[in-house]
This record gives C-alpha cells, structure tokens and sequence, in this order.
C-alpha cells in the first residue's frame, strides 16, 4: 500500500524576505557614512586680542571697527575707528579704505539701545563697499554679572 503525500512539484510563490533586509541595512549604513554632516549656522567673526605686547602698526591700520552710537530718538551717529562721519558718508569712505586692500574684513559694534536696523545698515553699507567678512562686536561680559 503506497500512499502519496503531497501534490505534483509546483513551484511555490512565497518571497524570502531575509535577503532583502541585509540588503536594506547596508544600504542603510552606506548612506549614514556618505552623507556628510555639514554645521548649519551664521559664520561669525570675533576679534583676537593681540599676540604680542606691543600693538603692531600695520596691524592698527587694517582693522576696521564702524561704531554705531545711540541718541535717543534722534538719528544714531557713525564712526570709522575714531573719525565721525555721516551716514551718506559711510559708503564713499568704506570703498576708498577697501579699494585696494586684499584683506576685506569689517567689524560693526552697536550701542546695547541701538535698534537692529541700524546695525543691518550699515552691514549692508559694508556689502556694498566690497566687504566679505562683516564681524559683530559685542560688550566683554565679566564672570560672575
């Protein structure tokens, strides 16, 4: 007495999913190692005390601080370093000191009551004149205030 289990050799329609899932995986890992991680975020540039003791001269004239000063509610008033100007004046005076100068790089610093607007003006004054690196400055912060 022969018995006979099962039907004729049909093929079966089932998927193997295990190989699809070391495939997912290291492609998972793959793309986790290419992607590079990139800092999103303003560049901000703050002035470096001096190296040395004694200020170099050449070192005084390069650096430019434009300095916003507040009035009230009248209109603020600007300097250069140490020379008061107007603000129609600021773009004529900041593309002769960048004219002929490799190194384009402008410090802004504003009063603490000065609107932001202001300190945008003048970054934009700065744009205009050919600046490529625009740092704010801010007040020093003692530790324990």
């Amino acid at each position: 007495m022969a018995m006979s289990m099962g039907g004729g050799g049909g093929s079966i329609a089932d998927i193997n999913v295990t190989p699809m899932i070391d495939i997912l995986l290291v492609l998972l890992i793959i793309f986790m190692v290419i992607v590079p991680v990139t800092p999103k975020g303003l560049d901000a540039l703050v002035p470096q005390p001096p190296k040395t003791k004694q200020p170099d001269e050449n070192k005084i004239d390069r650096t430019i601080v434009v300095q916003i000063f507040y009035h009230g509610n009248a209109a603020p008033t600007y300097k250069i370093n140490e020379t008061d100007y107007a603000k129609a004046e600021l773009l004529p005076r900041l593309t002769d000191i960048y004219a002929n100068r490799a190194e384009r790089i402008m410090f802004v610093k504003g009063e603490d009551k000065i609107d932001f607007r202001y300190v945008a003006e003048v970054i934009d004054i700065g744009r205009s004149a050919g600046v490529d690196h625009i740092g704010l400055m801010t007040p020093r912060i003692l530790a324990g205030q």
